[in-house]
């Protein structure tokens, strides 16, 4: 069992090889979490990185490819920190980056708070807590040398791979009567690159991803706030990326989103 002290120093060691560009095999024993609990605790701590309120959070492993891809067997949260998140058409630095991949993803804002309850939220009650879709682009990373091996406890304490994220233009509020799972995104690489996916990758759908992160927060004590963003997930297969590229994904009537990677690293 991890303890609050062993998963502050959990943390700090993630954190550190995060801001080196560094990884390690695995947690030590004593501070390997056992249970996603555990793993939640560890990573909590990364908040104390940000001067700002946590801009909210991000899903991983929300198609059944994406899972078996990582061993795991569903999905799991992280979250995005503000110095971490960058606007539509940014120029990024990939660095030791070594997933090297860019996803395809529909971000809702919510309205108002999702606190944690007894009862499970309906997705009804928490489409009705979303203030505007938007689309998006992350740009995932791990802290593991290889993050397929690790397992669920560890891979959410080091936050879901999360790394970096583009958040792109709020969609058109026709978005409501869209059906998700069926609409149609594409992702480029420059011309090197170019994918098809549709929101039914995402969990079946964007909004029973959105659901699931509400639901995960709530029995784990913690809060879906109002203005926190939400990235549920790939909708395509990972966009391999390397120093140089230009990224662009087209969301079709929802709008689009890109970002550059600088030369170099």
């Amino acid at each position: 069992m991890v303890e609050p002290d062993q998963a502050k120093e959990a943390s700090d060691l993630l954190i550190r090889h995060w801001q080196e560009g560094t990884t390690l095999e695995a947690l030590p024993l004593p501070l390997r979490p056992e249970t996603r609990a555990e793993g939640y605790l560890i990573q909590s701590h990364l908040e104390g990185l940000s001067s700002k309120p946590l801009f909210g959070w991000k899903i991983a492993a929300t198609s059944l490819a994406g899972q078996r891809h990582i061993a795991v067997d569903g999905p799991l949260a992280g979250r995005l920190l503000a110095e971490r998140v960058f606007p539509n058409g940014a120029t990024l630095t990939l660095g030791p980056n070594r997933m090297r991949v860019a996803e395809a993803e529909f971000a809702f804002r919510m309205s108002r708070d999702l606190p944690p309850r007894g009862e499970a939220y309906a997705q009804e009650e928490v489409l009705g807590a979303v203030a505007a879709l938007h689309v998006a682009i992350e740009v995932p990373d791990s802290r593991y040398t290889d993050f397929t091996r690790v397992g669920a406890p560890q891979l959410i304490a080091d936050n879901a791979c999360g790394h970096q994220f583009v958040l792109g233009p709020e969609a058109p509020h026709i978005w409501r009567d869209i059906d998700l799972a069926t609409h149609r995104v594409v992702g480029r690489v420059g011309t090197r690159i170019e994918r098809e996916g549709i929101g039914a990758n995402v969990l079946g759908d964007p909004r029973i991803a959105l659901t699931w992160l509400a639901n995960e927060l709530s029995q784990h004590g913690l809060t879906l706030a109002r203005n926190q963003i939400v990235t549920t997930g790939t909708c395509l297969v990972p966009l391999e990326i390397a120093p140089g590229d230009d990224v662009f994904a087209d969301f079709g009537t929802l709008g689009q989103v890109a970002l550059q990677f600088a030369g170099g690293g």
